[in-house]
């Protein structure tokens, strides 16, 4: 695969027009050298000489190194902790990261230069205290002048900078590791610096976590008392509401609701038992209305006194009829019994009488009993519907008490639990590896090195200078004799635009200043810049116009061979086979010609196809331009050079439907943009992922690899797209043509002024024009395809 930054592998030789011009081929290099190998084997010894000269006077530098792990998945001491722990992958590299950053943050360094005293070490430019000044001062008796607070932090800021240059922290990848190293002209030093600056590290990071801890506790207890008076307010307002209004009760209902409840279970007892008195009542009645016995109820049969009084009536009858049947009946014996039993009869009637009325006493008391319990409840009614109203803001007030008890018990558990948390160290922070006295320096490497190094750059130096002189002395007559041969030059320019034929090859006879004059022409040739451009004349832009006749509409997802990528299969409108001679593919036929005659000799024309549509007209049409080139037997190479909508690209490139081929060469950026066989005769170089100017700048240089690699005849570039920006102009400078493809949908003037505004003096270069009628119908064309 070629890449940008790999050398072109040409597939094919050079022609002998672009092989150096050079005084003198690599023979008479070689023996040039060779004459002057003494000189230059003195030069590459003064090289090396001078070489470890100078690394010999380089500074010594030791290189420490100690090793951190640094685990973010913190100890789990707690079970809320004051910040989260980082879970995916992705934020435990980031806090890996951050912790890296500190250990050369300012509050860690200075600590370090204070435990190892650097603002008194000169290599870290602090002084030892005993200058000259000082010293003289001492010989005199006389104290020098204490350093001043401005001084002193001048001073440890110099010692900041200068140890910040001396570490270097390296995350090592996909890991938790950590090296810290430390160089110094010391080594004891180096190692020292190291195991300090990992100690001040850690000591920092427990001081960090037990510093947000007090915080976090400080802002709480600070709240807490707020908190406190809150609640308290809270729970005073709600009990002087709960006794004004009579809430009292016990935990589950209150007072006046267990009132009407047992009010009403009451009532409904004293209910019943009036029905029960007025019952007896009118039994006692009824027995008393019939001429049956007046004592036949229940409660005259209960009755010990009614049940005695009937057993006297029963023996007085009983000697009543005795009597009456041994005696007369004006007998006074008769007589006396049939009055017993009539006062006995009377009597019976009178306890009757006396138990209907103890009935009828029972059933008035029922009654009152039930009209006293519902005057009650109907007043407990009332008070409960007034204790329901002002149960609205009870329970509202009780809310309030509620939310500020858990507030406040909340922040005094947090800030207990925090409050502990200043002591525990939850990091997992350790050393892993302490640094050591290094034995061997890291800068300057070995005299060896230098010695080599030195010998290659002075025989490199002095083979230049005189393989320099040498051609200064042999091509110095050149250029006059090519500007004798360049005269001509201007009138040949001056010739109109269609360019004759290419001339047969000379034979090899021919003198190298005539090669030269030859070689000349190519070399004057009109840029493409359209500034360079001295002609003001335009060729007559050539029109096409793609019909619904001219085209087959396929089914991609259906009707997609497993062979290799198909063009005609992505669901685009394609040409149709068989009909070689349509005006449609004469006039592409003409504008491919007028391209090879605007490009002259060129082995490999570019043609960028360009609308000011936003749909994927163009992209079809620049996809059958090339498969029309590459029926007619072309070598086409298609580059979709639309970096913002990509329709040609997401087509080819799609997934499950083409994947980029293993033996393609040309890339655009990434080897998702790289080239694409076709079983068409195509290859397809899809967009880059990036913006503008990079993604033109790689389509300039993926052109450049394929016209020095050869192997096609054509280049179609889709795009760029409209408006153009500076890296599409310099594309568009690049090309030898262009055709401006116009939807029927719009209104074509219109849209070609807009094209040719945009072009610029580019549109020198338009050499056709193509009316798409298809973009209507593909808009149109929603469900209900049909496809052959």
């Amino acid at each position: 695969m070629l890449d940008y930054n790999q050398p072109i592998d040409r597939a094919r030789p050079e022609p002998p027009q672009q092989r150096s011009q050079a005084g003198f081929n690599a023979l008479e290099l070689a023996n040039l050298l060779w004459r002057r190998k003494i000189a230059i084997a003195a030069a590459a010894l003064l090289g090396a000489t001078l070489a470890v000269t100078v690394g010999k006077s380089l500074t010594p530098r030791y290189t420490a190194t100690a090793q951190l792990y640094v685990d973010p998945r913190e100890l789990q001491l707690v079970d809320r902790e004051l910040t989260p722990r980082a879970q995916d992958v992705s934020g435990m590299s980031m806090v890996v990261e951050s912790q890296a950053r500190l250990i050369t943050s300012n509050s860690v360094l200075l600590k370090v230069i204070q435990q190892a005293g650097l603002d008194k070490d000169s290599e870290f430019g602090g002084g030892d205290g005993k200058s000259l000044m000082s010293s003289l001062l001492g010989l005199i008796g006389l104290q020098p002048r204490a350093p001043s607070a401005a001084e002193t932090k001048e001073v440890q800021l110099g010692a900041l900078d200068a140890l910040n240059r001396h570490i270097t922290v390296r995350k090592t990848e996909k890991s938790f590791i950590v090296d810290i190293e430390v160089w110094s002209t010391d080594p004891a030093k180096a190692a020292m610096l190291a195991n300090t600056l990992t100690n001040a590290y850690l000591t920092e990071s427990r001081n960090s976590q037990a510093s947000a801890a007090r915080r976090a506790t400080n802002d709480l207890s600070g709240r807490l008392k707020e908190l406190r008076e809150r609640l308290r307010s809270a729970e005073t307002t709600l009990a002087t509401y709960k006794a004004q209004n009579n809430f009292v009760g016990t935990q589950d209902a209150l007072i006046s609701d267990q009132q009407l409840s047992a009010s009403n279970q009451r009532l409904s007892a004293a209910r019943a038992a009036t029905m029960d008195a007025q019952a007896r009542l009118d039994q006692i009645e009824a027995s008393r209305r019939t001429a049956a016995d007046a004592g036949a109820n229940s409660e005259a049969l209960q009755s010990p006194t009614i049940a005695n009084l009937r057993a006297q009536y029963a023996d007085a009858r009983k000697r009543y009829a005795e009597q009456a049947g041994e005696l007369g009946p004006r007998h006074p014996a008769l007589r006396q019994t049939e009055k017993q039993v009539e006062d006995l009869k009377r009597t019976i009637n009178e306890e009757i009488d006396r138990f209907a009325q103890s009935a009828k006493n029972d059933l008035t008391r029922a009654r009152d009993f039930e009209a006293s319990l519902n005057r009650a409840l109907e007043a407990q009614k009332r008070q409960s519907v007034q204790l329901s109203q002002a149960a609205v803001r009870l329970r509202e007030l009780e809310r309030e008490a509620d939310a500020s008890r858990d507030v406040y018990q909340s922040f005094l558990k947090r800030s207990r639990e925090t409050e502990e948390q200043e002591t525990l160290n939850t990091s997992a922070a350790r050393v892993i590896g302490e640094a050591t006295v290094p034995q061997r320096r890291s800068f300057p490497p070995a005299m060896s090195l230098f010695a080599m190094i030195g010998f290659i750059f002075g025989a490199l130096a002095a083979s230049s200078w005189f393989a320099a002189a040498e051609l200064l002395l042999v091509g110095a007559p050149a250029p006059a004799s090519a500007r004798r041969e360049r005269k001509p030059v201007p009138e040949r320019t001056r010739t109109p635009e269609v360019l004759p034929a290419p001339a047969a090859p000379q034979p090899p006879q021919v003198s190298r200043p005539q090669e030269v004059a030859q070689a000349l022409p190519e070399l004057a040739a009109p840029s493409l810049q359209p500034e360079m451009v001295e002609k003001p004349l335009i060729e007559k832009p050539l029109i096409a116009r793609l019909q619904e006749a001219d085209v087959i509409h396929t089914l991609g997802a259906i009707l997609a061979t497993g062979g290799g990528v198909d063009l005609t299969r992505l669901g685009w409108p394609t040409l149709r086979p068989g009909f070689p001679l349509t005006r449609l593919l004469n006039a592409w036929r003409d504008m491919r010609t007028a391209v090879a005659r605007r490009a002259g000799d060129k082995t490999m024309p570019v043609i960028a196809l360009v609308g000011a549509d936003e749909t994927s007209g163009r992209s079809v049409i620049a996809l059958n331009f090339a498969l029309a080139a590459a029926r007619d037997g072309a070598r086409v190479l298609m580059i979709d050079a639309d970096h913002l909508a990509h329709a040609l690209s997401n087509r080819v490139s799609r997934p499950g439907k083409s994947e980029p081929s293993r033996l393609g060469w040309l890339s655009i950026g990434s080897k998702a943009a790289r080239e694409i066989k076709t079983v068409n005769g195509i290859s397809v170089l899809p967009a880059g992922e990036s913006d503008a100017g990079k993604a033109a700048d790689a389509i300039r240089k993926a052109i450049a690899q394929a016209r020095s690699a050869g192997g096609y005849d054509l280049v179609i570039l889709d795009g760029p797209a409209m408006p153009l920006s500076a890296g599409g102009r310099k594309l568009l400078d690049d090309t030898d043509a262009l055709v401006a493809v116009l939807p029927t949908s719009l209104d074509i003037n219109d849209s070609l002024e807009e094209i040719l505004t945009a072009l610029g003096r580019a549109e020198r270069k338009l050499v056709g024009v193509v009316l798409d009628e298809l973009t209507p119908a593909l808009q149109t064309r929603q469900r209900g395809r049909q496809y052959a």
